[in-house]
């Protein structure tokens, strides 16, 4: 076979047709295409005699308005009784619309730049068609300049460059032989936008399900991010995606199917094995920046011990185009690391990254390589096949323990700030909502459970967990989506909160408008200095007791002794403050000159070092701006130092006491930051402001602890693991920035230290410096990424012992779930759910669709419900494993990390 001569065979077999007509570009910035389709084509009629173009027409506007739509019109007239093709190059996407209906997309990037008119036109049917190609202002990778992560550019004009009719010579043509041809999509987003705006294009594509030639694979809502999103929304990505796989298509997804995305968590093969899920295939850790990974195939055992099959194509990617000079088949074959073991394994082929698919051209290659010496055999098959094949040869499979860490794009767990905080905001939130509407449901009979509000705003956040979204990896316009579903999430969250919170109470009577109640979501009870809605300009503070997962009334008590914070302000201007617990020093800079715990009398800072060090690094990447921070800034690092407003008391006395300061970063940006410091609290809080207007720098903040230990424990999904603080190897090397969610521990016997957060997920703890990372700057694929105002808050929590029994877990839950404070009567205080281990974590309380609610991941009840048993991660009941209840509640036994959902019956 040589392919050069089966190129020149194919250019030759395409003969121009002269009877074609390109009949000119029509735009319209107030229609949208998908809903005015026919107004569209009605006013492209009127024009059709008055505008005339050749090739090389150029039209603009690129991403600056998106209510922008031009339209192409095409009229061909043709007498051929063979195949005829509609030939249109441009650098811009596009989509062919026929009798109205959306029939193909174009793009010279991605190859796709013919539309079969027809196989064989038959003389009663009509010789003449108009079509219409609607056009983007983009190509496949934006509308940046000069690199496929540049911003997009208002300026940049798009040309088109070819727009012909053309026959096949069918002689040539019969020998490309075609053959049966497979696609997959794998997110469940994806369809649902296609039944919404095409429902015509989503029947056919149920009717190619059918026959087997359209594969739905993926199992989750979206392709998300497989670092960030929380337990919970793991578990919801597939819920969503699960049914409505099920819902459409009647079966659901075998095999998590997610090439690209920035690492995945050793959380993951459970959350997979409890959604029905067996088999894992991705690419993206042979990106690895410092060690290759040793397998291609093998088992992944996540932090409770499930395993999944998991499969890495050995070439590579996931567009492959099929090209023998390209080696991407002999690399199939070289690089499989586990020869012998496995001897199958996928080969991922079409244009994957910005979409596109196979081509005719790739799937010829493919036939003409079936089975030809010196290359591997090629068949197209499956996911299901592929598997199925590996899963009855396993018996020699390696095994990998833990976490899947991608050793590049660790930028991205900071990129993006508000991204960052919204998510982090908006999960509490539905859980939250959730929460308080089965109280609610529980308490109240007319109470309505907003199902299907909730399923809209959990469809949003979702749809934001998208592996270039909530990384921060997008460009600006995703930006402002982005925060705009946050928004909406917010707005409607709270007002479905404050709706089920009042279902908790009577309405205080008339002259009680002072009555204030107070929500507790969380499985514990919970002591805390609340903030309480000002009656006047004067803020007000009370320390509330509210039981697990319950309510109680807001009392005005005499105050008790250990609710006094006291402050003392030293010659040198430093400022001590203790409330019980802790002793803090601050000097006038903010930073921590001492953090003492009182009980055992244990410094948390070390000797000579100053706690709350704000430093600055320049954060100039290789490559990928948005994605990518190098180990090389950590040599750049310049404390942040210059003093504007030195430090002062802002409250001392009963409740609480705090200390404000203002430092400079540099003649642009600014921090402004509040140490505060609670009654009856085992951590001090850092309350920050920046306002950030820096170029490639990166701001972080640093903990030099008396603690001393070869590894950190960092809080993941639904558990938590240990990375080392050493630098030993490459693979201990590579890990110089790394994920976490609410909290990171580093503890030797008997003592700790642990850094809380409500919105960061950078972490770095190297030997005894625990660091938190806070804000980029990077300049594409979003120019202005990050810039602007932002707020956030940490905590440092010294304890003794082991971080499970200072409850470090629990704080940290605290801090990102603050207790709800509304207008209403709580005759006596009540709790819903109680959990008797504190090892335990009562995750979500939610209704589902047919029965009356769902419990994840609890112990110990109290007696509420009639009916209970265990179910599966989709919410399926599993009758097989009893569930033993008592006169004091249900009974559950646990592994360590495992997930356990009960489905209840309320009475």
């Amino acid at each position: 076979v040589i392919p050069e001569a089966s190129l020149k065979m194919y250019e030759k077999s395409l003969e121009r047709v002269k009877v074609f007509k390109f009949l000119g570009i029509y735009f319209d910035a107030k229609l949208s295409w998908a809903e005015h389709i026919n107004k569209i084509v009605e006013k492209c009629q009127k024009v059709l005699n008055i505008m005339r173009c050749v090739s090389g027409v150029e039209w603009g506007a690129s991403f600056s308005s998106l209510k922008t739509i031009y339209v192409a019109l095409i009229r061909s007239v043709f007498d051929y009784g063979s195949a005829s093709k509609n030939l249109w190059e441009s650098d811009v996407e596009g989509m062919v619309w026929r009798d109205q209906q959306p029939v193909q997309g174009l793009t010279k990037e991605g190859e796709k730049t013919s539309y079969v008119l027809t196989e064989c036109l038959k003389d009663s049917e009509p010789h003449g068609i108009t079509l219409y190609v609607e056009l983007a202002c983009n190509g496949l990778f934006g509308a940046g300049n000069g690199s496929m992560i540049a911003a997009p550019d208002p300026n940049r004009k798009f040309t088109l460059q070819k727009a012909e009719l053309v026959v096949f010579n069918r002689d040539v043509r019969e020998l490309l032989t075609d053959f049966e041809m497979l696609v997959d999509i794998v997110k469940a987003q994806q369809f649902q936008w296609v039944k919404s705006w095409y429902p015509n294009l989503f029947s056919e594509i149920k009717q190619f399900v059918q026959k087997g030639q359209f594969i739905p694979v993926g199992g989750t809502w979206v392709e998300m991010d497989g670092n960030l999103p929380s337990g919970e929304s793991m578990v919801r990505q597939f819920l969503h995606g699960q049914n409505f796989f099920k819902d459409e298509f009647a079966h659901y997804c075998k095999e998590f199917w997610l090439p690209d995305t920035f690492g995945y968590s050793a959380q993951l093969p459970q959350i997979m094995k409890g959604c029905g899920i067996s088999r894992f295939l991705t690419q993206k850790i042979s990106w690895n920046l410092v060690n290759t990974f040793p397998h291609n195939t093998f088992f992944w055992e996540g932090i409770d011990g499930t395993q999944v099959l998991t499969h890495f194509p050995p070439g590579n990617s996931y567009e492959m185009k099929g090209k023998v000079e390209d080696v991407s088949l002999i690399n199939t074959v070289k690089n499989n690391k586990d020869k012998g073991r496995a001897n199958h394994s996928g080969f991922l082929f079409g244009f994957g990254d910005g979409g596109g698919g196979p081509t005719q051209l790739m799937l010829d290659r493919l036939q003409r390589v079936r089975d030809t010496d010196c290359l591997p055999k090629v068949q197209m098959s499956s996911p299901d096949v592929l598997f199925s094949q590996l899963e009855s040869d396993s018996s020699l499979l390696c095994t990998w323990v833990g976490e899947l860490f991608l050793e590049l794009h660790n930028g991205t767990y900071t990129t993006q700030a508000k991204i960052k905080l919204g998510n982090r905001q908006c999960e509490a939130l539905l859980h939250d909502v959730e929460v308080a509407s089965c109280l609610a449901l529980c308490k109240t009979d007319s109470f309505k459970y907003p199902a299907c509000k909730l399923q809209e705003l959990w469809r949003l956040l979702l749809l934001n967990q998208f592996h270039d979204v909530i990384p921060g990896s997008c460009i600006e316009m995703v930006v402002e989506d982005a925060l705009k579903y946050y928004d909406e999430i917010c707005t409607t969250g709270s007002r479905l909160l404050l709706a089920a919170c009042e279902s908790l109470g009577s309405t205080p009577g008339k002259g009680a408008g002072s009555s204030m109640a107070v929500l507790n979501t969380l499985p514990w009870e919970r002591t805390e200095v609340i903030l309480l809605p000002a009656e006047d300009a004067q803020t007000r503070l009370a320390l509330v007791k509210v039981p697990s997962v319950g309510v109680a009334q807001v009392t005005e008590t005499a105050e008790p002794k250990d609710s006094w914070v006291p402050f003392v302000i030293q010659v040198d201007g430093t400022i001590m403050m203790e409330n019980g617990l802790l002793k803090a020093k601050i000097d006038q800079t903010g930073r921590l000159m001492s953090l003492l715990l009182l009980q055992t009398n244990r410094e948390t800072i070390f000797e000579g070092c100053l706690g709350n060090q704000f430093t600055l690094f320049d954060d100039v990447p290789l490559y990928w701006d948005a994605w990518d921070v190098m180990d090389y800034h950590l040599q750049t690092r310049k404390p942040v130092i210059e003093v504007i407003e030195p430090a002062k008391v802002v409250r001392s006395g009963t409740h609480q006491g705090s200390v404000s300061f203002l430092l400079s970063i540099s003649g642009k940006s600014t921090i402004r930051q509040e140490i505060v410091l609670d009654a009856c609290c085992p951590y001090v809080k850092f309350n920050t402001q920046v306002d950030w207007e820096e170029s490639h720098k990166f701001l972080k903040v640093e903990f030099p602890v008396q603690v001393r230990s070869p590894n950190a424990t960092y809080e993941i999904q639904f558990g938590h693991l240990q990375r080392p603080t050493h630098r030993n190897t490459s693979w201990d090397w590579a890990r110089f920035e790394v994920w976490g969610h609410k909290w990171a521990d580093l503890s030797e016997h008997g003592f700790g230290v642990a850094l809380l957060n409500d919105s960061k997920y950078g972490y770095s703890i190297h030997e005894n410096i625990m660091t938190l990372s806070l804000l980029r700057a990077p300049k594409a694929p979003d120019a202005n990424a990050d810039m602007g105002h932002h707020n956030f808050t940490y905590a440092l929590m010294p304890h003794t012992g082991p971080f499970q029994d200072a409850l470090v877990i629990q704080y940290a839950y605290n801090l990102n779930f603050p207790l709800h404070v509304f207008h209403g009567v709580i005759s006596e205080p009540w709790s819903a759910f109680s959990v008797n281990s504190p090892a335990v974590i009562l995750e979500t309380v939610k209704q589902v669709p047919i029965h009356e609610m769902s419990v994840t991941s609890s112990n110990r009840f109290c007696p509420l419900c009639s009916a209970q048993t265990l179910c599966d991660l989709l919410e399926r009941p599993d009758s097989i494993i009893p569930v033993s209840k008592t006169t004091s509640g249900i009974s559950l036994t646990f592994k360590p990390f495992q997930i356990r959902s009960l489905l209840l019956i309320i009475k």
